[in-house]
C-alpha cells in the first residue's frame, strides 16, 4: 500500500495497479493469517488416544488456508480488471506480472523449506496455483462460476484415480516434508507432490482459486454484494457440511473405511471432524462422501468455499460500517492483509527459532500464540497507517511491475476540430 482513500461505498486504499484495494478484502487476508497462525501454535487434537479435536481445530483447520488461497484468487481478479476483465495486451502484461510474482513467492517457499518446523508450509503451492489460473484471469464472472463447479466436482475423482499411482511408484512420489531448494533436482517427486500427494493438493486446490478470481469479478463495491456472500456461502458451507456427516455416520460411510483400515484403534471419527491430510485415501469411494477438513474431496472444495465466500462478506460489511461511522475499525486487520507473506514469513522464522525449545519460564503455547498475534496486528496497522508496503510485498510488487511494463505505443497526431 501507498496512500488512503475512501469512496462512497466502502473505505478502500489506494495504492495498487488497479487502482484501490478494498479494506474488507485485506481484513480477510489478515483474518485468515491469524487462523493459520492459530493451527500452527496451538494444538488442533487433545493428547489422548482417541486424539479428541480441539476448539481450534474444530474452527479453523482446513477453512483458514482455504479463505487465504480464495482471497488470492480475489486478489487476482481485483488487479486485472475487476468486472471488466482485462484483454488483449494488457491482459497479456498482467500474466505476465503474475508469473513473475509466483516466481518470488516460490523463491521464497523454497527458501523457507529447509526450516526444523512442524509446520506444512503453503508458499511453494500457493506460487504453483498463480501459475495454474494464469489461463483463466481473462475470463467473467459466469464462466468462472461454471469452471470453478465442474473443477469442484470432476478434480477430486481425477485426485482419487491418480494418488494410488504416484504413491505405488519406486520411490512414492511424496516428499514427506516442506518442499525446498534441493528438491529440484527430483523434479517428478517434487511435481507429484504438489499436486496429489502433498498437503495442499494444487489439482483440487485450483478450484479455491477460481472461485476467489469470481468473487472478485463480482462488483464488490455495491451494496448487495457482501449480503450475496454472506448468504450464499452460509448455505453452501451448511449444506455441503452436513451432507458429509450424514454419509459417513448415517449412511455408512465412516463404518466402511474403518473396516477398510481394519484397526480399531484408529481414531479416524477425531480425523474427519479436524484433517485428513496425510491420510492415504484410498481403496474405498467412500473417501470421496467425506467433507473432512483437508480431505480434498468435492464437499470439503465446496463446504470451505463456502466458508470463504462468507468471511469476505462479514469483512466487507464491517469496511462498510468504518465507512458509515468514519472509524477505521478494520486497519489492524487490514493492514496485516497486505503485507501477509513478510508476516507470514516471519512467523514461520519464529516457529522455527522455538522448534524443539522449551519455553522460556512463565511462557505458555498460548502466550506465544498470541504474542505473535499481536504482534502481526501492530506491525499491520503501522504499516497500513503510514502507507508503506511489507518488505517482501515489495519485492513482489517490483516483480509484478516489471512483468507488466509495456513500451510506449506511438501517439496517433491530434486531430483538431
Amino acid at each position: 500500500m501507498t496512500a488512503r482513500g475512501t469512496t462512497t461505498a466502502s473505505r478502500t486504499v489506494k495504492g495498487t495497479s488497479s487502482g484501490t484495494r478494498l479494506a474488507g478484502i485485506d481484513a480477510a487476508r489478515g483474518l485468515a493469517l491469524l487462523a493459520m497462525m492459530a493451527t500452527h501454535v496451538l494444538a488442533t487434537f487433545e493428547s489422548d488416544s482417541q486424539l479428541t479435536p480441539t476448539w481450534i481445530g474444530l474452527a479453523f483447520s482446513g477453512r483458514a488456508a482455504a479463505l487465504f488461497a480464495v482471497l488470492a484468487g480475489v486478489g487476482l481478479a481485483l488487479s486485472t480488471g475487476k468486472q471488466q476483465p482485462f484483454q488483449g495486451p494488457e491482459l497479456w502484461a498482467a500474466r505476465r506480472g503474475i508469473a513473475l510474482r509466483a516466481l518470488v513467492i516460490g523463491a521464497v517457499g523454497l527458501s523457507l523449506g529447509g526450516l526444523e518446523v512442524n509446520i506444512a508450509i503453503i508458499l511453494v503451492h500457493y506460487a504453483l496455483l498463480f501459475l495454474c489460473v494464469l489461463p483463466f484471469v481473462g475470463l467473467g464472472v459466469k464462466r468462472l462460476l461454471v469452471l470453478a463447479a465442474a473443477w469442484i466436482l470432476a478434480a477430486p475423482v481425477l485426485a482419487f484415480l491418480l494418488r494410488p499411482w504416484l504413491l505405488s511408484a519406486d520411490p512414492p512420489l511424496r516428499l514427506g516434508h516442506n518442499p525446498g531448494w534441493e528438491d529440484l533436482a527430483t523434479p517428478d517427486r517434487l511435481l507429484g507432490d504438489l499436486f496429489l500427494t502433498g498437503y495442499y493438493p494444487v489439482l483440487q486446490w485450483i478450484a479455491y482459486l477460481l472461485v476467489g478470481l469470481a468473487i472478485g469479478r463480482m462488483a464488490l463495491s455495491k451494496a448487495a454484494a457482501p449480503f450475496l456472500l454472506l448468504a450464499a456461502g452460509t448455505v453452501v458451507a451448511i449444506i455441503s457440511k452436513w451432507l458429509g456427516i450424514v454419509m459417513m455416520e448415517d449412511w455408512g460411510g465412516r463404518q466402511a473405511l474403518e473396516a477398510q483400515i481394519g484397526d480399531p484403534t484408529y481414531p479416524l471419527a477425531s480425523l474427519l471432524q479436524v484433517n485428513l491430510a496425510g491420510v492415504e485415501q484410498s481403496g474405498s469411494a467412500w473417501w470421496l462422501a467425506s467433507s473432512a477438513p483437508h480431505a480434498g474431496t468435492t464437499l470439503d472444495l465446496l463446504h470451505t468455499s463456502g466458508t470463504a465466500a462468507a468471511v469476505i462478506g462479514v469483512c466487507l460489511l464491517l469496511g462498510r460500517l468504518g465507512n458509515w461511522v468514519e472509524l477505521d475499525l478494520l486497519l489492524p486487520l487490514r493492514g496485516a492483509g497486505a503485507m501477509t507473506l513478510s508476516l507470514y514469513t516471519a512467523h514461520l522464522c519464529i516457529m522455527g527459532a522455538l522448534h524443539d525449545q522449551p519455553l522460556l519460564p512463565g511462557w505458555t503455547v498460548e502466550g506465544v500464540y498470541w504474542a505473535q498475534a499481536i504482534g502481526v496486528l501492530v506491525t499491520g496497522a503501522v504499516f497500513a497507517a503510514l502507507a508503506w508496503r511489507g518488505p517482501l510485498e515489495w519485492v513482489t510488487h517490483a516483480a509484478n511491475q516489471v512483468g507488466n511494463y509495456q513500451p510506449a505505443q506511438g501517439r496517433q497526431p491530434q486531430r483538431f476540430r
